[in-house]
């Protein structure tokens, strides 16, 4: 399917097209970080400089680039950079390993390494593994001595001069730039994506979904080395002209309360775990202290009780909507005026979505279906993964491994991730259905449901995280396992409930259940 104004042959550079549509813009600011801000034409002339970097290192189109850094000005201008040359970045989670990042540098074939200094020693330590082909380290913000024939980011922008080469005459079906899938379900995949993909996500979701305008100010508290953040903060308000708020720091709900009262944004997008602890935070703000008019929530399904609460105390939508690392961004979501908490909402305009059986044919609505989606801005492939990339690209479906459910009126709701669904007496389980479940009880934080075998037999075990001030005994346990039952079919209810500290977590925020299943199981 070809992107609305970008057909597949055409000549599309997507750095090109970002600030030819913001020629009026140069001195409005369009990234703002702790260190300081960079307007429209700043942007534009640093980019050209790094494009003139890269060609000065002897970097080609289409080989890859490593860009390991943390949310600062520096990012959106490495990333912008690399596609204005034709060379391939690609985008890393900042909280990995050194033997993931290992393993990533291996397998991208990565010639040059794009790191910030506060994470120089893991990435130092991961090129000691590795079988790997770098030719250049480039560090930005360094926090100590640079190792031997590295650069400093900045210096090594200030040392190019003159004019910027043209952009590189890509087409809009090009590689363009590559994102590493999540690894909740075991090792990453290198997912592939087109400087197309960039521009149908802003013209179908951040646009006309999102509502991003030029007016605005956007803070995206998912980092840009997810494809939810990406389009958040960097494809949606560059297509709209808006002005970012960057944080290199984790997203806590301190350091999410500072931005939101200091840096005011009017647009917020974050993920369910952040809503959670922001709503039970002691120094929640109040509505008079933000400026926020609708909010995003991606990554996993947001709670019902979590949209209602934080919806009401802030007077402003928040629109939960699914997308994925091989869809780049969301292709399901809840509409301003149009949300119903619990769902997740309706088919974005421009891509098509199906629920099949195991057979393979479409079910009826009420029945539970693997989601499938058709739309313009799909990955290519997963790199170096014939196998895989098979099961996920069908043709123009991709098949997206979750489980949904669609009402008379068209709205899905989330059942739970394909490798994820339980079967306990015969009958399938939602383990999310059991999860909102336990998340409606007032001393529950967060929750966890995975099925634990005893004897052959399925049964549903549910960890859970309780709220300060509640005690995870016994009578606890049974309590909210009486709660469950006043809520959902019986044979749903958790069998077993485990209470825990903290839930493992993937960097984006995503519950590892295939961690707690072995534990479960252990």
């Amino acid at each position: 399917m070809g992107v609305p104004g970008v057909p597949p042959s055409s000549r599309f550079n997507f750095a090109q097209h970002v600030f030819a549509r913001n020629a009026g813009r140069a001195g409005k600011a369009a990234y703002v970080d702790d260190a300081g801000t960079l307007t429209y034409g700043e942007l534009e002339r640093a980019a050209g400089r790094m494009a003139a970097a890269l060609a000065a290192l002897g970097l080609r189109r289409e080989e890859r680039v490593f860009v390991c850094m943390l949310d600062t000005l520096d990012w959106p201008v490495t990333f912008l950079g690399a596609l204005h040359a034709g060379v391939v970045p690609a985008a890393i989670n900042t909280l990995l390993t050194a033997d993931d990042y290992a393993y990533m540098l291996e397998h991208s074939r990565a010639q040059a390494v794009f790191v910030s200094g506060a994470l120089l020693p893991v990435v130092t330590q991961a090129m000691a593994k590795a079988a790997h082909e770098v030719r250049h380290v480039i560090v930005s913000r360094p926090t100590g001595p640079l190792p031997a024939g590295a650069h400093d980011f900045a210096a090594l922008l200030a040392a190019q001069s003159g004019n910027a080469p043209p952009p590189a005459a890509t087409l809009a079906d090009d590689i363009a730039f590559w994102l590493y899938s999540s690894g909740s379900t075991g090792r990453p995949k290198g997912t592939v994506h087109t400087h197309g993909n960039l521009y149908a996500t802003a013209e179908t979701y951040g646009l006309p979904v999102l509502g991003v305008r030029e007016d605005d100010v956007v803070f995206s508290a998912a980092k840009l080395f997810f494809a939810y953040g990406l389009g958040n903060a960097l494809t949606f308000p560059l297509a709209a002209g808006a002005t970012t708020i960057l944080m290199a720091e984790r997203p806590t709900p301190q350091a999410v309360f500072r931005r939101l009262t200091e840096r005011k944004p009017t647009i917020f997008c974050g993920v369910p775990t952040l809503y959670a602890a922001m709503l039970a935070a002691p120094d929640l703000p109040t509505r008079a202290d933000v400026r926020m008019r609708r909010c995003a929530s991606a990554g996993e399904p947001l709670p019902k009780d979590i949209g209602e609460r934080f919806a009401a105390r802030f007077g402003c939508d928040v629109l939960d909507g699914i997308g994925s690392t091989e869809m780049l961004h969301i292709f399901l979501s809840n509409r301003p005026g149009e949300v119903r908490y619990g769902t997740t909402g309706v088919p974005v305009e421009g891509y098509d979505v199906e629920l099949r059986g195991e057979d393979g044919h479409p079910v009826a609505d009420g029945e539970i279906g693997d989601l499938y989606i058709r739309g313009p801005s799909a990955a290519l492939m997963y790199w170096a993964n014939r196998e895989q990339s098979r099961t996920t690209f069908q043709g123009a479906w991709t098949k997206s491994g979750d489980k949904y459910v669609r009402d008379g009126d068209g709205f899905y709701t989330y059942s739970g991730r394909s490798d994820d669904m339980l079967k306990v007496s015969g009958q399938y389980v939602s383990p999310f259905e059991v999860e909102a479940a336990l998340m409606k009880h007032a001393a529950v934080l967060e929750a966890a449901v995975v099925g634990r075998t005893e004897d052959g037999l399925t049964k549903t075990l549910a960890y859970v995280v309780l709220k300060p001030g509640h005690d995870g005994g016994d009578a606890m346990a049974e309590t909210l396992k009486a709660f469950v039952k006043d809520q959902l079919a019986p044979y749903k209810y958790p069998r077993e409930i485990r209470f825990i500290a903290e839930l493992p977590k993937t960097a984006t925020g995503k519950i590892q259940r295939f961690k707690l299943r072995e534990s479960a199981n252990g």
